[in-house]
Protein backbone atom coordinates (compact mmCIF):
# COMPACT_ATOMS: atom_id res chain seq x y z
CA UNK A 1 0.00 0.00 0.00
CA UNK A 2 1.47 3.38 -0.74
CA UNK A 3 0.72 4.16 2.92
CA UNK A 4 3.07 1.60 3.75
CA UNK A 5 6.10 3.48 2.15
CA UNK A 6 5.34 6.46 3.08
CA UNK A 7 5.19 5.91 6.91
CA UNK A 8 8.57 3.85 6.41
CA UNK A 9 9.37 6.94 5.03
CA UNK A 10 8.66 8.74 7.27
CA UNK A 11 10.36 5.93 10.30
CA UNK A 12 13.92 6.12 8.86
CA UNK A 13 13.86 9.85 7.20
CA UNK A 14 16.81 11.69 7.91
CA UNK A 15 15.59 15.35 7.47
CA UNK A 16 17.72 17.33 9.18
CA UNK A 17 20.28 15.03 10.99
CA UNK A 18 23.11 16.91 9.24
CA UNK A 19 21.71 20.14 9.23
CA UNK A 20 18.53 22.16 8.12
CA UNK A 21 20.99 23.05 5.02
CA UNK A 22 22.29 19.63 3.96
CA UNK A 23 21.85 18.32 0.42
CA UNK A 24 24.56 15.29 0.49
CA UNK A 25 21.94 13.10 2.73
CA UNK A 26 24.02 9.52 3.49
CA UNK A 27 27.35 10.41 1.61
CA UNK A 28 27.95 12.29 4.67
CA UNK A 29 28.44 8.69 6.74
CA UNK A 30 31.67 8.43 4.69
CA UNK A 31 34.66 9.91 6.86
CA UNK A 32 37.97 10.84 5.95
CA UNK A 33 39.04 7.99 8.04
CA UNK A 34 36.74 5.92 6.63
CA UNK A 35 38.29 6.76 3.37
CA UNK A 36 41.92 6.37 4.11
CA UNK A 37 40.78 3.16 5.50
CA UNK A 38 39.29 1.91 2.47
CA UNK A 39 42.62 2.16 0.63
CA UNK A 40 43.42 -1.31 2.66
CA UNK A 41 41.23 -3.16 0.20
CA UNK A 42 43.90 -1.86 -2.67
CA UNK A 43 45.89 -5.41 -2.94
CA UNK A 44 46.79 -6.55 -6.19
CA UNK A 45 46.05 -3.10 -7.85
CA UNK A 46 43.97 -4.50 -10.44
CA UNK A 47 41.25 -1.91 -11.51
CA UNK A 48 38.44 -2.46 -12.99
CA UNK A 49 35.57 0.38 -15.18
CA UNK A 50 32.17 -0.08 -14.61
CA UNK A 51 29.87 1.79 -17.26
CA UNK A 52 28.27 1.23 -20.33
CA UNK A 53 29.66 2.54 -23.00
CA UNK A 54 28.03 5.94 -24.46
CA UNK A 55 27.23 5.40 -27.94
CA UNK A 56 24.16 4.85 -30.18
CA UNK A 57 23.38 1.05 -29.65
CA UNK A 58 23.04 1.50 -25.71
CA UNK A 59 19.87 0.47 -23.85
CA UNK A 60 17.65 2.91 -24.25
CA UNK A 61 14.18 2.97 -26.14
CA UNK A 62 12.38 6.09 -26.52
CA UNK A 63 10.57 5.77 -22.68
CA UNK A 64 10.06 8.86 -20.30
CA UNK A 65 11.95 10.73 -23.05
CA UNK A 66 15.39 9.10 -22.74
CA UNK A 67 17.44 7.84 -26.13
CA UNK A 68 20.30 6.66 -26.42
CA UNK A 69 23.21 9.05 -26.67
CA UNK A 70 24.10 11.04 -30.00
CA UNK A 71 27.79 11.57 -30.71
CA UNK A 72 28.61 13.82 -34.04
CA UNK A 73 31.77 15.34 -35.35
CA UNK A 74 32.16 18.87 -35.64
CA UNK A 75 35.95 19.21 -36.84
CA UNK A 76 37.26 17.09 -39.08
CA UNK A 77 40.90 16.49 -40.26
CA UNK A 78 41.39 19.06 -43.25
CA UNK A 79 38.45 21.66 -41.59
CA UNK A 80 40.62 23.28 -40.13
CA UNK A 81 44.73 23.44 -41.37
CA UNK A 82 47.98 25.55 -40.27
CA UNK A 83 51.08 25.98 -42.20
CA UNK A 84 53.10 23.43 -40.31
CA UNK A 85 50.95 20.17 -40.91
CA UNK A 86 48.37 20.56 -37.33
CA UNK A 87 45.41 18.19 -37.52
CA UNK A 88 42.14 19.04 -35.40
CA UNK A 89 39.07 16.77 -34.36
CA UNK A 90 36.55 18.00 -32.18
CA UNK A 91 33.41 16.02 -31.55
CA UNK A 92 29.78 17.07 -29.61
CA UNK A 93 27.71 14.53 -27.10
CA UNK A 94 24.17 14.96 -26.98
CA UNK A 95 22.55 12.74 -24.24
CA UNK A 96 20.01 12.58 -21.27
CA UNK A 97 21.77 12.54 -17.77
CA UNK A 98 20.08 9.07 -16.74
CA UNK A 99 20.86 7.44 -20.47
CA UNK A 100 23.49 5.00 -19.44
CA UNK A 101 25.40 3.94 -16.21
CA UNK A 102 24.43 7.55 -14.18
CA UNK A 103 23.74 8.36 -10.48
CA UNK A 104 20.17 9.99 -9.66
CA UNK A 105 20.55 12.98 -7.55
CA UNK A 106 18.36 13.51 -4.50
CA UNK A 107 16.12 15.96 -6.82
CA UNK A 108 15.27 13.07 -9.21
CA UNK A 109 12.54 11.38 -7.13
CA UNK A 110 10.37 12.56 -4.29
CA UNK A 111 6.74 12.73 -3.58
CA UNK A 112 4.17 14.85 -2.06
CA UNK A 113 6.14 17.45 -3.62
CA UNK A 114 8.73 16.81 -1.07
CA UNK A 115 12.73 15.97 -2.43
CA UNK A 116 15.26 15.31 0.48
CA UNK A 117 15.50 17.56 3.78
CA UNK A 118 11.55 18.92 2.91
CA UNK A 119 12.68 20.62 -0.08
CA UNK A 120 9.96 21.32 -2.49
CA UNK A 121 10.02 19.59 -5.72
CA UNK A 122 7.49 22.34 -7.37
CA UNK A 123 9.32 25.87 -6.50
CA UNK A 124 12.90 23.70 -6.09
CA UNK A 125 13.38 22.49 -9.83
CA UNK A 126 12.77 24.82 -12.82
CA UNK A 127 12.75 24.27 -16.37
CA UNK A 128 15.99 26.96 -16.96
CA UNK A 129 17.91 26.40 -13.78
CA UNK A 130 17.02 22.60 -13.67
CA UNK A 131 17.26 21.97 -9.66
CA UNK A 132 18.25 24.69 -7.26
CA UNK A 133 18.28 22.31 -4.38
CA UNK A 134 19.61 18.85 -4.18
CA UNK A 135 20.85 18.57 -7.20
CA UNK A 136 23.68 16.72 -8.57
CA UNK A 137 27.08 19.15 -8.55
CA UNK A 138 25.69 19.12 -4.19
CA UNK A 139 27.19 16.29 -3.90
CA UNK A 140 30.70 16.57 -5.01
CA UNK A 141 33.17 14.65 -4.59
CA UNK A 142 30.72 12.02 -4.63
CA UNK A 143 30.60 8.05 -3.49
CA UNK A 144 34.53 8.07 -2.77
CA UNK A 145 35.46 4.93 -0.18
CA UNK A 146 34.79 1.35 0.10
CA UNK A 147 32.93 -0.41 -1.89
CA UNK A 148 31.79 -3.55 -1.09
CA UNK A 149 29.64 -6.25 -4.12
CA UNK A 150 26.81 -8.95 -3.21
CA UNK A 151 26.32 -11.28 -5.89
CA UNK A 152 23.19 -12.19 -5.59
CA UNK A 153 23.04 -13.93 -9.15
CA UNK A 154 25.19 -16.07 -8.05
CA UNK A 155 23.65 -16.89 -4.90
CA UNK A 156 20.71 -17.78 -6.60
CA UNK A 157 23.18 -20.20 -9.56
CA UNK A 158 21.29 -17.88 -12.39
CA UNK A 159 22.76 -15.98 -15.05
CA UNK A 160 20.53 -13.57 -14.39
CA UNK A 161 17.41 -13.07 -11.76
CA UNK A 162 14.15 -12.54 -14.13
CA UNK A 163 12.21 -9.98 -13.58
CA UNK A 164 9.02 -11.67 -12.80
CA UNK A 165 11.15 -13.71 -9.74
CA UNK A 166 11.07 -12.81 -6.11
CA UNK A 167 12.42 -9.54 -5.18
CA UNK A 168 15.61 -9.22 -3.46
CA UNK A 169 15.16 -8.66 0.29
CA UNK A 170 17.54 -8.26 3.20
CA UNK A 171 17.76 -11.29 4.60
CA UNK A 172 19.10 -12.58 0.97
CA UNK A 173 21.87 -9.85 1.17
CA UNK A 174 22.66 -11.60 4.43
CA UNK A 175 23.20 -14.78 2.81
CA UNK A 176 25.58 -13.57 -0.05
CA UNK A 177 27.45 -11.72 2.87
CA UNK A 178 28.11 -15.17 4.55
CA UNK A 179 29.10 -16.93 1.23
CA UNK A 180 31.17 -14.46 0.22
CA UNK A 181 32.87 -13.53 3.45
CA UNK A 182 32.24 -10.08 3.45
CA UNK A 183 30.21 -7.55 5.17
CA UNK A 184 28.86 -4.10 4.39
CA UNK A 185 29.48 -1.54 7.48
CA UNK A 186 28.99 2.19 7.64
CA UNK A 187 29.55 4.48 4.91
CA UNK A 188 30.24 1.54 2.33
CA UNK A 189 28.99 1.65 -0.97
CA UNK A 190 27.47 -1.28 -1.81
CA UNK A 191 27.06 -3.11 -5.55
CA UNK A 192 24.18 -5.31 -6.36
CA UNK A 193 24.78 -8.05 -8.87
CA UNK A 194 21.22 -9.42 -10.26
CA UNK A 195 22.66 -10.24 -13.34
CA UNK A 196 20.88 -7.71 -15.66
CA UNK A 197 23.82 -6.31 -17.53
CA UNK A 198 24.45 -9.86 -18.39
CA UNK A 199 20.87 -10.71 -19.79
CA UNK A 200 21.80 -7.68 -22.48
CA UNK A 201 25.24 -8.80 -22.97
CA UNK A 202 23.40 -12.32 -24.00
CA UNK A 203 20.75 -11.48 -25.63
CA UNK A 204 21.09 -7.78 -26.45
CA UNK A 205 19.04 -4.42 -25.56
CA UNK A 206 15.79 -5.16 -25.30
CA UNK A 207 12.43 -2.95 -24.88
CA UNK A 208 11.94 -5.62 -21.96
CA UNK A 209 15.31 -4.87 -20.83
CA UNK A 210 14.33 -1.29 -19.84
CA UNK A 211 10.70 -1.42 -18.79
CA UNK A 212 10.83 -4.16 -16.09
CA UNK A 213 13.94 -5.60 -13.92
CA UNK A 214 14.24 -7.84 -11.07
CA UNK A 215 16.00 -5.86 -7.95
CA UNK A 216 15.51 -4.82 -4.56
CA UNK A 217 12.50 -5.19 -2.53
CA UNK A 218 11.21 -2.21 -0.38
CA UNK A 219 11.94 -4.49 2.84
CA UNK A 220 15.39 -3.49 1.96
CA UNK A 221 15.69 -0.37 3.33
CA UNK A 222 15.34 -0.82 7.03
CA UNK A 223 18.32 -2.98 6.10
CA UNK A 224 20.50 -0.25 4.71
CA UNK A 225 19.66 2.38 7.23
CA UNK A 226 20.67 0.22 10.10
CA UNK A 227 24.07 -0.93 8.28
CA UNK A 228 24.36 3.00 7.37
CA UNK A 229 25.22 1.89 3.85
CA UNK A 230 26.18 5.77 2.11
CA UNK A 231 24.96 4.90 -1.71
CA UNK A 232 23.29 2.33 -3.33
CA UNK A 233 23.98 0.96 -6.96
CA UNK A 234 22.81 -1.85 -9.22
CA UNK A 235 23.39 -3.56 -12.70
CA UNK A 236 19.97 -2.79 -13.77
CA UNK A 237 18.12 0.46 -14.60
CA UNK A 238 16.09 0.52 -11.52
CA UNK A 239 18.37 -0.60 -8.53
CA UNK A 240 14.43 -1.85 -7.20
CA UNK A 241 12.41 -4.51 -8.73
CA UNK A 242 10.38 -3.61 -11.52
CA UNK A 243 7.13 -3.88 -11.79
CA UNK A 244 7.01 -2.61 -8.05
CA UNK A 245 5.69 -5.17 -5.61
CA UNK A 246 4.18 -2.37 -3.71
CA UNK A 247 0.21 -1.68 -4.62
CA UNK A 248 -0.35 1.57 -5.52
CA UNK A 249 3.32 2.62 -5.72
CA UNK A 250 5.73 2.88 -8.80
CA UNK A 251 9.42 3.15 -7.00
CA UNK A 252 8.29 2.86 -3.45
CA UNK A 253 12.45 1.94 -2.78
CA UNK A 254 12.97 5.47 -4.36
CA UNK A 255 11.00 7.48 -2.61
CA UNK A 256 12.13 6.25 0.78
CA UNK A 257 15.56 5.75 -0.10
CA UNK A 258 15.76 9.35 -2.12
CA UNK A 259 13.24 11.43 -0.38
CA UNK A 260 13.14 10.55 3.13
CA UNK A 261 16.88 8.75 4.10
CA UNK A 262 19.16 11.39 1.25
CA UNK A 263 20.79 7.70 -0.45
CA UNK A 264 21.55 8.18 -4.02
CA UNK A 265 21.30 5.52 -6.33
CA UNK A 266 23.56 4.52 -9.24
CA UNK A 267 21.81 2.36 -12.18
CA UNK A 268 23.16 0.63 -15.06
CA UNK A 269 26.55 -0.21 -13.70
CA UNK A 270 28.49 -2.68 -15.66
CA UNK A 271 29.61 -5.20 -12.79
CA UNK A 272 30.37 -8.49 -14.84
CA UNK A 273 34.25 -8.21 -14.81
CA UNK A 274 34.64 -7.28 -11.27
CA UNK A 275 32.06 -10.03 -10.18
CA UNK A 276 33.95 -12.93 -12.07
CA UNK A 277 37.54 -11.33 -10.33
CA UNK A 278 35.97 -11.19 -7.04
CA UNK A 279 34.94 -15.01 -7.55
CA UNK A 280 38.43 -16.12 -8.67
CA UNK A 281 40.09 -14.32 -5.84
CA UNK A 282 37.72 -14.60 -3.21
CA UNK A 283 38.04 -10.58 -2.61
CA UNK A 284 34.59 -8.35 -2.38
CA UNK A 285 35.47 -5.73 -1.20
CA UNK A 286 37.75 -2.53 -3.10
CA UNK A 287 38.22 0.67 -3.17
CA UNK A 288 35.68 2.79 -5.28
CA UNK A 289 35.42 6.33 -7.03
CA UNK A 290 32.54 7.67 -9.47
CA UNK A 291 32.21 11.45 -8.76
CA UNK A 292 29.51 12.81 -11.33
CA UNK A 293 29.80 15.65 -13.67
CA UNK A 294 29.95 19.17 -12.25
CA UNK A 295 26.68 19.67 -13.99
CA UNK A 296 25.15 22.76 -12.71
CA UNK A 297 20.82 22.21 -11.40
CA UNK A 298 21.21 18.72 -12.87
CA UNK A 299 19.32 15.92 -11.27
CA UNK A 300 21.58 13.17 -12.46
CA UNK A 301 25.01 12.31 -13.97
CA UNK A 302 26.48 9.91 -16.20
CA UNK A 303 29.58 8.36 -14.13
CA UNK A 304 32.25 6.35 -15.04
CA UNK A 305 33.13 4.31 -11.54
CA UNK A 306 36.20 2.66 -10.89
CA UNK A 307 37.06 0.06 -8.44
CA UNK A 308 40.30 -0.93 -7.84
CA UNK A 309 41.51 -4.05 -5.37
Amino acid sequence: MVETFKALGDKLSNWGRWGVDDQKGTLNLITAEMVRAASGSIRSGKVFELSLPLGHDGPQRGGHGRFNPQHSMSVLPGEFATPDGLVVTDDVLILPLQCATQWDSLAHVGYDDKFYNDVTASESVTARFGASRNSIDAVLPGAVGRGVLLDIARLRGVEWIRAQDDPIGPEELERAEAEQGVRVGAGDILLVRTGWRRKAIVEGWSKEWITVNPGLGLDCAEWLCEREVSVLAADNWGVEVQPSRTDGAYLPLHCVMLRDVGMMFGEMFDLEDLAADCLDDGQWDFFFSAPPLRVVGAVGSPVAPIAVK
